[in-house]
Order: C-alpha cells, then sequence, then structure tokens
C-alpha cells in the first residue's frame, strides 16, 4: 500500500501505483455528465449477458438473478442520467433590501465507494451513478470476492466516453482491505465514503473517516421482521416470504430475518411455507436452468448458518424442511425453516445471511411490533394485513427506513434506499441520492 498514491488534478482522482507525469483532465458539464450516464446505461444493456454471467461466475447467484440484477443496475444509470439535470440550487428572498441571498449545490469532491460481494454490480451503479450525477469523481473498492464485475463496468465506462480518472477501481485480496479501507477513509484529498456491508466494518470506517471530518453514507446490516397479522392473506404472505427470504439463497441485507405470525394464522402459514420452500426452490450451479438457490459465498457463511440451527434446535426449535448443507457442494445449503422460535435464539437475535427462515408466534400487535423494534438495527421490515388502521399503525411504528406492506420485495431505482439506527446514514437512489453527493453553499450578494 506505501507505492500506492492518490492523485488530484482539480475535481479529479487519479488511483495510481506511483506519481508520475499526468495532463490534466477536464471536468465536464451537466449536460455532458448525463450524456455519458446515458451512452454507459446503453452498453450496460447491450452487454447485459455477459455480465451477468460475471456475476454468476464470481458469487454463485443463479443466472436469472444475475440478469435482474444487471437490468437494476443499469436502470440506476439511466434514473441519475436524468437527475443530474435536476440538481437545482435555490434564491431566498432577503430580509435586507440590498441583499439577495443564493444557494447553490456543488459536487462534494472525490468519493470513495466501498461496495459489498451480493450485488457486485447494482452497489457500485448506485452510487456511482449518484456521484457523477452530481459532478464528483470516484474510486471503487470492490469486494475482494467480486472485482470483475466492478472491472467490467470500468471497461463499459471507457467506452462510453467517461474520462480517465473519473470512475477508478482498486481491487485488492481480503489481507489488503483493511489497510485499503483506511487509507481511502483517512487520506485528506477524499471528501466522500459510500460504505455497504456490515455494521461492524461500518463503525470501523466512520472511526477513521472522523479523522478528516468526511462525508459518509453507510448502508449496514439489517435484521428484518416480517409480521403476517390474522387479517393477512395467508396465500400472498407465504409467497412474498418465499420471495423476501430466499432471493440470492438469503444474502442480501433487506433479506427477512425473522418472522412473526399470528397466532391464530400461525399453523397453516408454516405448513404452506414450508411446501412451498420444497416445491419451489432447487439447489444447484447458478448456470443450470431452473436453479434458484446457489451456494453461499464461503466456508464462513455455511457455518453461521449451521451455528443459528444448532443452537435454535438445542433450545426446542423444530425443523420443518432443510436443516442440513446440500449433497450439491460444501457451499451449498439446504433452504430451512424452522417453527417453535423464540426470541431468545441466535437467530432471532443477529443476521443470518442464509437460506435460514425462523418463525416466531405472536399474540398482539403490540407484542409484534415490540420484537420487531428490538433490534439495534433497522434497515427493512416487511408485514402483511388487510387491516387499514392497523397498516398505518404498523407501518408508522416500525423502527426501519424502509417498510413493504404487502410486498416481499420493495427495492427499486426510484425510492430512497438506507436504514435507521445501526442500520447505516442517507440514502440512496432516487431523488434522495444526488444529495449525498452535493455540498450547500450560501451565497450573499451584498451593497446592490
Amino acid at each position: 500500500m506505501r507505492s500506492m498514491t492518490l492523485i488530484q488534478y482539480g475535481n479529479i482522482l487519479i488511483y495510481v501505483q506511483n506519481k508520475g507525469s499526468f495532463a490534466k483532465i477536464p471536468f465536464f458539464f451537466v449536460q455532458e455528465r448525463s450524456v455519458l450516464l446515458r451512452k454507459w446505461y446503453n452498453l450496460m444493456m447491450d452487454n447485459k449477458d455477459d455480465l451477468a454471467k460475471i456475476i454468476t461466475a464470481e458469487n454463485g447467484k443463479p443466472l436469472k438473478e444475475a440478469q435482474g440484477e444487471i437490468l437494476y443496475s443499469a436502470a440506476f444509470l439511466e434514473w441519475f442520467a436524468e437527475e443530474a439535470r435536476r440538481i437545482y440550487g435555490d434564491i431566498i428572498p432577503p430580509s435586507v433590501k440590498d441583499r439577495r441571498i443564493l444557494v447553490l449545490k456543488q459536487p462534494v469532491g472525490v468519493a470513495a465507494i466501498i461496495t459489498p460481494w451480493n450485488f457486485p454490480s447494482a452497489m457500485i451503479t448506485r452510487k456511482v451513478g449518484a456521484a457523477l450525477a452530481a459532478g464528483c469523481t470516484v474510486v471503487v473498492k470492490p469486494a475482494e470476492d467480486t472485482p470483475l464485475s466492478a472491472l467490467a463496468l470500468a471497461e463499459l465506462a471507457n467506452q462510453a466516453g467517461i474520462p480517465p480518472g473519473v470512475y477508478n477501481v482498486v481491487p485488492c485480496s481480503r489481507q489488503q482491505t483493511p489497510a485499503v479501507g483506511e487509507a481511502l477513509c483517512t487520506d485528506p484529498l477524499v471528501a466522500k465514503i459510500s460504505f455497504t456491508g456490515s455494521t461492524a466494518t461500518g463503525k470501523v470506517l466512520l472511526h477513521h473517516a472522523a479523522g478528516t471530518v468526511k462525508r459518509v453514507s453507510m448502508e449496514l446490516g439489517g435484521h428484518a421482521p416480517f409480521i403476517v397479522f390474522d387479517s393477512a392473506d395467508v396465500d400472498r404472505a407465504v409467497a412474498g416470504a418465499l420471495a423476501s427470504k430466499y432471493r440470492n439463497s438469503g444474502q442480501t441485507c433487506v433479506c427477512t430475518n425473522r418472522f412473526l405470525v399470528q397466532k391464530r394464522i400461525h399453523d397453516a402459514f408454516v405448513e404452506k411455507f414450508a411446501k412451498a420452500i420444497e416445491r419451489e426452490l432447487r439447489v444447484g450451479n447458478g448456470f443450470d436452468e431452473g436453479t434458484t438457490q446457489g451456494p453461499l459465498i464461503n466456508e464462513k457463511a455455511i457455518k453461521k448458518v449451521e451455528r443459528h440451527i444448532s443452537d435454535a434446535v438445542s433450545q426446542g426449535a423444530s425443523i420443518m424442511t432443510g436443516g442440513k448443507r446440500h449433497s450439491f457442494g460444501k457451499n451449498f445449503f439446504e433452504p430451512t425453516l424452522l417453527s417453535n422460535v423464540t426470541t431468545k435464539m441466535l437467530c432471532t437475535q443477529e443476521e443470518t445471511f442464509g437460506p435460514l427462515a425462523p418463525v416466531i408466534k405472536f399474540d398482539t400487535e403490540a407484542e409484534a411490533v415490540a420484537i420487531a423494534n428490538s433490534a439495534s438495527v433497522g434497515l427493512a421490515g416487511y408485514f402483511y394485513s388487510r387491516d387499514t388502521a392497523q397498516i398505518w399503525r404498523v407501518a408508522e411504528q416500525l423502527e426501519v427506513g424502509m417498510v413493504g406492506v404487502n410486498e416481499g420485495i420493495i427495492s427499486s431505482v426510484e425510492c430512497p434506499f438506507g436504514g435507521v439506527k445501526e442500520s447505516g446514514l442517507g440514502r440512496e437512489g432516487s431523488k434522495y441520492g444526488v444529495d449525498e453527493y452535493l455540498e450547500i453553499k450560501y451565497v450573499c450578494f451584498g451593497g446592490l
């Protein structure tokens, strides 16, 4: 790392092995930024099949899911190509007659982007699209498990005409990751840190960034509750549960981690959920047609799922389906459903990040909300109900940044993505996403 150097020319930053001689790179204006982002989007769409294959090869995600990620990923570039032209300032009526008050929005500067392995394309474009729309340049540190997706996007960015030094990628080994993260967070040339990953790592990066008081966006761990009330359509709730829990084999930050089902419909829900898992989910090679469940990312992830199941069973939980490693390979695990689960079990206290669905029985609405809000994190939450008054009450009471009401999949480019409590800071996507990369400057014009 000592030979790595950050070099800045105006608003442009380049990450290089050793200092050299570089021509100054012109900073481009809003219309140009919009056009370049649109060209990048078009190239992604032209190459969507190859980009999806890279994702499946890197992290094992079923090809159909990988194809969906690429469409989602490209959509952020399209969205921010449009939002780039809507970064408006303001004029404020002054209290003194010989003054005028202006508000300008300007790019914060160089942004360091640190992304996870579970969405190796979408987590980059959601951040980089907003940063480039705002006029920032970026240094992307992709997850050590999935660097190829970031490099493929860099090649397409180059083909789109995005100038060298605007979109930089710094792959590194697992051993070097802490050092690279610290360098990005402490270097004074970096003005902004955007990170998606675990809460523990986010806290470390926040500590490093505090030394130079950098702007930060953090999308951290979740522990999503999924509440099914007596008034719910049970069949629809089961379909939503299946989608919310087992997408990417349970390895997404907004995956449901705790199912809370009201007493009267509990047994029917568990029975239908178990049958749906056995009927609709298939473990296998991500490139094989029909596969819905790929591998977990590594042995450590497998062991965590096993530890959570073992702990739950030792305390009285029942395995309704699954419960062990799949015969397909060492990093494959059977989609698992547990009943008779209590809040004292590890699987309801920690984020599993795997294909494990624990179900807790509850009596009252207040009890369910209390259990849901007992976590120190609050990224996403879901609930199913056909009681309109209950829907308003619970949606407002859940301590999460995103709520799915009678829906198990809620992410979209138009909507603000982010959490509360220890799930992070700031929002990504939507019209709010660009604000994370802008500074507001107040200009007082006097003597008029």
